[in-house]
């Protein structure tokens, strides 16, 4: 984990060190000055030698001036040492989620990368802060002013290392009972944005259903439950600050008690003895300090843990040692495949599926819910990798490609269609970033979106709000639909990407892939009936099998499911005339 984050300092490594040399300068001049005050009050006021008191007074007068300084100094360093840190943890974290497969992308929710990139990677950027400054500054100045207390009495400093002692077994107990409870508190925070982001999302259905009371319920029993567990964990550190008090304050009696007895017996200086009273608040003040990094990061190692393990994880898909750069045809081909989500031979989603696919065929799969239609066409540009078996695609297996190759040649319409913050064109120009106006406009006529973007008052440049939703479900599917267009592929893949729109468009859509785009294969999955029967091949999935394979006139002829899908469209069909 520490290997992990370390390696994220890279170009704040330089300020990341220069910190903790101007801490330890910092700390060195300032242990020396109690010692030099000792030296004027000892041999310069005690005897009346005013020139001691004038050549030590200027020496402690530099070293206090060059103490500030380093202080100052090793503040900024450490501040942005910290921050360029934690922007490196995030550039790490993203960079790495872009490069994860669909398989990695299921291990963790929205909301909780979207915690780990943000509270967890704060959390670790505070620990950072204190670790370069305060774990550096606290116990160099504990060792030399415990050093300096041990050359002017020893017997009165035995009493820091009792002190030292005792709170270190308190600090381990707090330690070992507060961070369980801070990883607990960490995984809830991931429930709680799940719950906010799921309901913000969904505003509209909360609304239409009169479910805000409900919602509120479920935010208020997450958000308590994280009340209640910081306050469990707040119960144990808050026992900190107390004791430290405690300490502070008895070896300040003690040490007040045994060394007005030694001054009087005449084994102590009243110098020695008052410099003995600023190591002591050096000592106690640098115990108070080290409490709060030891806070800091009980709270961090947490959300270290939650960040390396993002860090680290490997994506399940890779290229080749030696790829291919070029995909001949649309041809596709599953050979004996079988597929499951957990390479779990027990939970099997797909079994045995053999399919010959034709380049520029039109392909319609249609089936029950749970059939695994959807698991089909995402083994073909290679979301997922089979568990056993090949998808070959013109004529080599897609594992031999190189996946980006393979993507731009495979365009797909998910089945939940998703748009980004900006402009129609900017939107489509996902498909080819250098898409011409006139590119857009042609493919957008091709997917039957150019009519509705007309009547809009900025047309293409109409600005399309995040996750499209100042435009209509059929809408987002055109324009979706238009985007992979523009990819210019080799494969099509559909998958229920014609739900939202009505008959007359869909077949429209449907004509216009046959007359302008003849050479694509195109792979329709939909639960209409009509978006598949004039299809070339039409296969029924059943439970992750193919149940039947053939054109619309052959499965009504030999195919149970598909006659009953068939039978109940119709009906409902000419119900609704």
């Amino acid at each position: 984990m520490l290997k992990t984050l370390l390696t994220q300092v890279k170009e704040y490594k330089k300020v990341a060190i220069l910190t903790p040399i101007l801490v330890i300068l910092e700390v060195i001049l300032e242990v020396a000055i109690p010692f030099l005050m000792s030296m004027i009050i000892d041999k310069g006021i005690n005897v009346n030698d005013l020139d001691v008191v004038v050549k030590i007074g200027v020496i402690m007068l530099i070293a206090s001036f060059v103490s500030l300084l380093a202080g100052a100094l090793a503040g900024k360093y450490a501040a942005k040492a910290s921050t360029g840190f934690a922007k490196n943890l995030r550039k790490a974290m993203y960079y790495n989620i872009q490069d994860f497969s669909f398989a990695n992308i299921d291990k963790y929710s929205t909301a909780g990368l979207v915690t780990r990139l943000m509270t967890d990677v704060t959390n670790v950027q505070n620990a950072f802060q204190m670790i370069i400054r305060m774990c550096i500054r606290a116990p160099l100045m504990l060792i030399c002013a415990m050093t300096m207390a041990f050359i002017i009495n020893t017997r009165l400093a035995l009493i820091f290392v009792v002190a030292i002692i005792f709170l270190g077994i308190v600090l381990t107990f707090i330690m070992t009972r507060a961070h369980p409870l801070f990883k607990r508190i960490f995984r809830t925070y991931d429930d709680l944005n799940a719950s906010v982001q799921e309901n913000i999302s969904g505003i509209r259905v909360v609304k239409a259903y009169v479910r805000e009371e409900f919602e509120d319920q479920k935010f208020k029993k997450t958000s308590g439950l994280i009340y209640k567990l910081f306050l469990k964990a707040e119960n144990y550190l808050v026992f900190n600050q107390p004791l430290m008090q405690f300490t502070v304050y008895g070896c300040i009696i003690m040490i007040s008690w045994f060394g007005a007895h030694m001054i009087v017996g005449g084994t102590l200086t009243t110098g020695e003895l008052t410099s003995m009273f600023t190591y002591v608040m050096m000592i106690l003040m640098s115990l108070m300090m080290l409490s709060m990094v030891f806070v800091m990061i009980v709270m961090s190692i947490a959300s270290a843990q939650r960040i390396s393990e993002v860090i680290n994880e490997k994506s399940t898909l890779h290229n080749p040692s030696s790829p291919d750069y070029k995909i001949k045809d649309g041809s596709i081909d599953f050979n004996h495949v079988y597929f499951s989500y957990f390479d779990d031979q027990d939970e099997v989603n797909l079994r045995d599926i053999n399919v010959h696919i034709k380049s520029g065929q039109t392909i319609g799969i249609i089936g029950g819910t749970g059939s695994a239609k959807s698991t089909f066409v995402q083994l073909i540009p290679r979301l997922y990798d089979v568990t056993k078996g090949e998808v070959f695609v013109g004529g080599k297996d897609v594992r031999s490609y190189d996946l980006n190759t393979l993507r731009n040649e495979v365009a797909m319409v998910l089945q939940k269609n998703v748009l980004f913050s900006g402009t129609i064109k900017e939107n489509l120009r996902w498909g080819k970033k250098d898409a011409t106006d006139q590119e857009i406009e042609h493919v957008c006529k091709l997917a039957q979106a150019d009519e509705f973007i007309q009547r809009f008052p900025d047309k293409y440049d109409t600005y399309i709000e995040q996750g499209g939703s100042n435009v209509s479900g059929g809408q987002k599917q055109r324009l979706c639909i238009a985007r992979a267009l523009l990819k210019k592929p080799k494969i099509l893949i559909l998958d229920d990407s014609t739900s939202a729109v009505d008959t007359k468009t869909d077949a429209l859509i449907r004509k216009a892939f046959r007359e302008e785009i003849p050479g694509t294969t195109k792979i329709i999955i939909a639960q209409r009936i009509s978006s598949v029967e004039d299809a070339d091949l039409i296969i029924v999935l059943d439970d992750g099998k193919i149940s039947a394979m053939g054109t619309n006139q052959e499965l009504l002829k030999t195919c149970e499911i598909y006659q009953d899908i068939y039978q109940t469209q119709k009906k409902g069909g000419s119900l609704s005339e």
